[in-house]
């Protein structure tokens, strides 16, 4: 009897272990066998076939067999749910299917850019995250909409501070102006506050001028000068007359060199035919500029141009008479190089 028992019962246990090593290797070895972290992308077009082509291109045979079956088997395609979902080295298929089941998605670093329009930055938003960048634009350009956030059309992209941010991919437009108020007022902290307050401005303000002043240079170090000299004219009413102003009124940032015919567009954006700051923002300011007004460099300087060196940095001048020694020796190298 024993020897009966014995027979079927090693069978038996042999067979249970293949079982199991077949369940651990299609549900519990990795799916993907890479060593890197890979990611799945599902947005509001996908159903259970694009999920799994999707798969196809990160996961072995196996992996996504047993991805297959388990989704069948809890009806995954009926509870589709959109994000981002991370996949890592030695991670299972089981595991990764409850995670993507669940909508548990892995955060992604998401970087403000100084874009020159609200078309630029809903675009390149667009392209790091699921969101349409049409939908965002036109948010962006309603009024009503701006002022649930305290803004204007002209003025919502200054809530946009480019730092670095971590957020859901799937996250809504909506969610997005949210977050982006939230860590606009953190920004905005009481010594912030307390420096714009002296200068008489407002956080808007001093967005729009530091966006200006990222428009004049990309030197961070010189950036507090010329925020100086712009303040100057400000204090005293006179036009900013900023080359960046006329570039944005125009349409293009492209243009390398301002003409007078170009000085007389109509634009509330054109600082030579008005006085004081434009409507709002021509970029996203960066932080070195939004510094940069806060820490200006405060002198008698009330006149600017570029360097005929071409170094990207500028002579200051206190008169207009000095400023015009400046502008000739400036055109006279923009002429040596044929720039037009």
């Amino acid at each position: 009897m024993k020897v009966t028992k014995r027979k079927y019962f090693l069978p038996a246990i042999a067979c249970l272990l293949v079982i199991a090593g077949c369940v651990y290797y299609y549900f519990f070895s990795s799916m993907t066998g890479k060593p890197d972290k890979q990611y799945l992308y599902v947005d509001a077009d996908d159903n259970v076939d694009s999920v799994f082509t999707k798969l196809s291109g990160i996961s072995t045979e196996h992996g996504l067999f047993a991805f297959q079956t388990l989704a069948r088997h809890f009806n995954y395609a009926d509870k589709i749910r959109t994000g981002r979902y991370a996949i890592a080295p030695g991670e299972g298929a089981f595991m990764a299917f409850r995670h993507i089941k669940n909508g548990l998605q892995e955060p992604l670093n998401l970087t403000i850019p100084t874009a020159r329009t609200v078309d630029k930055l809903s675009a390149t938003l667009s392209q790091k995250l699921m969101l349409d960048s049409i939908e965002l634009t036109t948010m962006l350009r309603d009024s009503a909409i701006c002022q649930q956030y305290g803004h204007t059309p002209e003025t919502i992209i200054s809530m946009f501070v480019p730092n670095t941010y971590d957020v859901y991919w799937n996250l809504s437009p909506k969610a997005l102006l949210d977050r982006m108020q939230k860590e606009c007022k953190k920004f905005w902290n009481d010594d912030r506050m307390k420096k714009a307050e002296a200068l008489k401005m407002t956080p808007v303000e001093v967005s729009t001028l530091a966006s200006i002043i990222d428009e004049e240079t990309s030197n961070d170090g010189e950036k507090p000068m010329i925020a100086g000299m712009y303040y100057n004219r400000l204090q005293t009413d006179m036009p900013l007359q900023a080359d960046p102003t006329v570039k944005f009124a125009i349409g293009d940032f492209s243009i390398r060199r301002i003409y007078n015919n170009m000085l007389s567009i109509n634009s509330p954006y054109n600082t030579y035919r008005n006085t004081g700051l434009p409507p709002g923002p021509i970029r996203v300011p960066s932080i070195a500029g939004l510094d940069a007004v806060l820490n200006m460099v405060h002198h008698d300087y009330l006149y600017m141009c570029a360097k005929e060196d071409f170094s990207g940095t500028h002579n200051f001048a206190r008169t207009y008479q000095e400023h015009l020694a400046n502008a000739a020796k400036y055109s006279a190298a923009l002429n040596k190089r044929g720039i037009k």
